[in-house]
């Protein structure tokens, strides 16, 4: 069987450019997509912010530090998600072998569709085009015969901040070039080598992936354990057998919001916990799954993260039963300390149409998870209702304390 033909697409600072496209004066300025309070977190950056040596993940009062001049615009996820479903049914007109990585990254499987030696690389530029086409966003390809070089490959053809050269867009990792490609590379490049596996890998002396790749398996395990070890020592020699897996389902969907000031109460909590149950739920209903789990995140004053969660009897997509739940599982936490964090999400999702049937008969109103039909059909309303007005029209009647929304964990930009 010959060489697999593996491409994986990567949005240019997806959050920042769809952004951007709402806000045309802003182009040419450093923007970030995160909080604006002292607290909030950068989920996104663009590439003049980048300059500046601004990055997702990286607190926003660091971020204006390094770049005074710094746009801060608040995050509108349930946006990001219809253009990334927009983006998706793009990339499966070249192949129905397309793996989500998140909102703005994906894996396309494309060894099917080639009758010629050198038609991947057609197919990515291709693609590229026809998503700049429809959408005035741009993508960054790789094309490998795996996944790890794909992946590698996408990040080496992206834009490089302050730079006046064209990025690459596209960049072909030939086979007979994927091991020199692969193994001049720093080790940190490889999947699964976090800050503690590369503080192991550094007391070893090994700091690039050839080092990595030649180092004696046995001294490895000895060090990283007997799974991770010949894990990443494959991936150094270039195995990486993984195939593209489809239509893989969402894990979960969730809303958190970092306060300027610890809250100290339950009920300067409400409002936000309400709001973020009406917008996770309305997301699932819009994606069609159903939560069988709702779960509580709060981040305390002394920077201890506390999680609690509950299984529904009847898996929901209402923001009523979810606002309910996650009401109850806020007594099991220690308030009075100080809340500097709290999120709300949905996890162990199913299919709403054909995963679970919602059980309507026989049920109490007061049971949590249990929506009623005309609470559904209420929701639904509200959906068809922010559909055509946007999500602004319409709201929970409990309106939200002043917040910065930090990013949902289906949509965060690395």
């Amino acid at each position: 069987m010959g060489a697999r033909s593996i491409l994986h697409v990567d949005m240019d600072a997806f959050f920042a450019s769809v952004e951007l496209l709402r806000h045309p004066e802003l182009v040419g300025r450093p923007v970030v997509v995160g909080g604006a309070g002292d607290r909030g977190v950068v989920a996104a950056a663009s590439y003049p912010a980048r300059v500046h040596g601004v990055r997702s993940a990286m607190a926003t009062a660091r971020a204006r530090r390094l770049c005074p001049d710094l746009v801060v615009l608040p995050p509108d996820h349930a946006h990001y998600a219809e253009v990334s479903t927009r983006i998706m049914s793009c990339f499966a007109e070249f192949t129905p072998l397309v793996e989500p990585l998140s909102l703005d990254e994906a894996f396309l499987d494309v060894s099917g569709g080639l009758r010629s030696v050198g038609a991947a690389p057609a197919v990515a530029a291709e693609l590229r085009r026809r998503v700049h086409e429809r959408e005035r966003l741009w993508c960054s390809v790789g094309v490998a015969s795996s996944k790890l070089l794909a992946k590698l490959a996408s990040e080496a053809a992206k834009p490089v901040p302050g730079s006046d050269d064209p990025p690459a867009g596209v960049v072909v990792v030939a086979p007979p070039d994927e091991l020199d490609f692969l193994q001049r590379r720093p080790v940190g490049d490889l999947w699964g080598v976090g800050p503690a596996t590369r503080e192991r890998l550094d007391a070893l002396g090994i700091a690039t992936v050839l080092q990595l790749a030649t180092f004696p398996v046995d001294a490895l395990v000895a060090q990283l354990g007997e799974g991770t070890a010949r894990h990443l020592h494959a991936l150094a020699n270039g195995v990486d057998d993984r195939p593209v897996v489809p239509d893989q389902p969402m894990r979960s969907i969730s809303q958190e919001a970092t306060f300027a000031r610890d809250r100290h109460r339950p009920e300067e909590l409400d409002a936000d916990l309400v709001a973020m149950a009406d917008q996770v739920a309305a997301r699932a209903r819009r994606r069609g799954v159903i939560a069988r789990t709702v779960q509580l995140k709060v981040r305390t004053s002394d920077l201890r993260t506390l999680t609690r969660s509950r299984t529904l009897e009847v898996p929901s997509a209402d923001g009523v039963s979810v606002a309910r739940v996650v009401r109850a599982l806020l007594d099991e936490v220690p308030v009075a300390a100080g809340i500097r964090l709290v999120g709300v999400g949905l996890t162990n999702l199913v299919d709403a149409d054909v995963g679970v049937q919602l059980r309507l008969e026989g049920v109490a109103p007061e049971e949590p998870g249990a929506p009623s039909a005309d609470r559904l059909a209420a929701a639904e309303a509200v959906d068809r209702v922010r559909a055509r007005f946007g999500d602004s029209a319409i709201g929970p009647a409990s309106r939200p304390h002043r917040s910065d929304p930090g990013p949902s964990d289906d949509g965060t930009q690395g």
